[in-house]
């Protein structure tokens, strides 16, 4: 206790320890009550498609991106996490990217069930920039299924062990096939993804250098609608991350497999994949490399206060050899002013979905006639 309290008469003393005793219950009985916070974003996108003739004769386009509600509540150690998203309807429309309860057991401990985030790979971004980088684009970065994740953090060890029913499921049909509406790629078509697990472990290690490696493991079935059968998916992952004063580095490897039971007739090394309202095409198995570093510069800039610098580069080689592979890059920096982040990329793309080709088939089969093909943009969204 300071001394000048040891100072104070008698009176004084028992006054002050009341009021200490009665502030502390105070604040325990504040806590029991809910907490809700409310926060969102609203985005505005340009973009100009080496090829899009139309939008190169405009000089680009510019538009409504995506408004989206993120809401945080807790009551009696039991809390919420959600995020809805609203998009134009060519993009799927609204959609829950996150909605998730979870109970924290101690500092270190706690469980999450719901639509949570799947534990595989570098988290919570495999990328700095706006586009993600291809992980994103075959459900191996920023997926959300539905299960239950128990989750340990400490000062060394991080592990996470997960079990997930299915991915989203937005109609419960007996033959119904999952939909693609919504926020992370995931099987589709006349397969869904069922009984997944998934273990994730990583090692941190340094002071002034801080490093992260690990190991991500899943395995779970894709159960064919047309044959009624159970088929099998696994995934492994090796990922280290390194931070070094105002320097991030992050290194992947992946190798996928996907064992679908189709009909016969259908091919077994392609499978139908989702998201943003629009299904496409995806080799069944392949291997997935990346690579991105980024580096802050503070400024002060009026409002301007970081300028994020970055580079993240993926290699996606498909296992059949009669399949062309694909790869992507994106060079950019993000400016932070306030509540105002802006995205400016240079996204360049070789069979890529998003980027040129024919979108169907750029995943899987590919087209060994291709080019590369690029895309300026720029994303303003203000955070709140």
């Amino acid at each position: 206790m300071p001394t000048y309290f040891t100072t104070l008469p008698g009176k004084s003393l028992v006054t002050f320890l009341f009021l200490l005793i009665f502030c502390s219950e105070f604040q325990m009985l504040a806590q029991e009550k809910p907490e809700i916070n409310v926060g969102g974003a609203l985005r505005f996108n340009y973009n100009l498609s080496s090829w899009k003739d139309g939008q190169k004769d405009r000089g680009g386009d510019f538009g409504y991106d995506m408004f989206r509600v993120n809401f945080d509540a807790a009551w009696k150690g039991i809390y919420l996490n959600a995020e809805y998203r609203l998009y134009s309807e060519a993009f799927g429309g609204g959609f829950m990217k996150q909605g998730w309860v979870g109970y924290r057991f101690n500092e270190k401990d706690e469980i999450q069930v719901g639509l949570n985030q799947v534990p595989f790979g570098i988290q919570q971004y495999n990328s700095h920039n706006w586009f993600f980088n291809l992980t994103y684009y075959f459900g191996l970065e920023d997926d959300h299924d539905m299960g239950v994740k128990y989750v340990h953090e400490d000062d060394q060890f991080e592990y996470d062990l997960a079990f997930y029913k299915n991915s989203e499921e937005l109609q419960f049909g007996g033959d119904t096939e999952s939909s693609p509406n919504r926020y992370s790629y995931d099987v589709v078509g006349r397969n869904k993804e069922i009984n997944q697990f998934n273990a994730k472990l990583i090692y941190k290690f340094g002071d002034s250098i801080k490093n992260r490696i690990g190991v991500s493991g899943q395995y779970g079935g894709l159960y064919n609608l047309d044959t009624k059968e159970t088929g099998s998916h696994n995934g492994l992952a090796l990922h280290y991350e390194l931070d070094y004063q105002n320097w991030n580095f992050k290194l992947q490897a992946m190798t996928i497999n996907n064992n679908p039971k189709n009909l016969p007739g259908e091919s077994d090394d392609i499978l139908q994949m989702g998201a943003y309202g629009v299904p496409y095409e995806v080799a069944a198995d392949f291997n997935i490399y990346t690579l991105e570093f980024s580096k802050n510069v503070p400024v002060k800039l009026g409002p301007i206060s970081n300028l994020e610098f970055y580079n993240d580069f993926g290699f996606m080689d498909k296992k059949v050899e009669a399949f062309e592979d694909s790869f992507m890059n994106v060079t950019g920096v993000l400016v932070s002013a306030g509540h105002l982040y802006t995205y400016i990329d240079y996204a360049a793309g070789y069979n890529h979905s998003w980027l040129g080709g024919n979108f169907v088939d750029d995943f899987s089969v590919g087209n060994p006639d291709a080019k590369w093909e690029a895309r300026f943009n720029i994303n303003i969204g203000y955070y709140f």
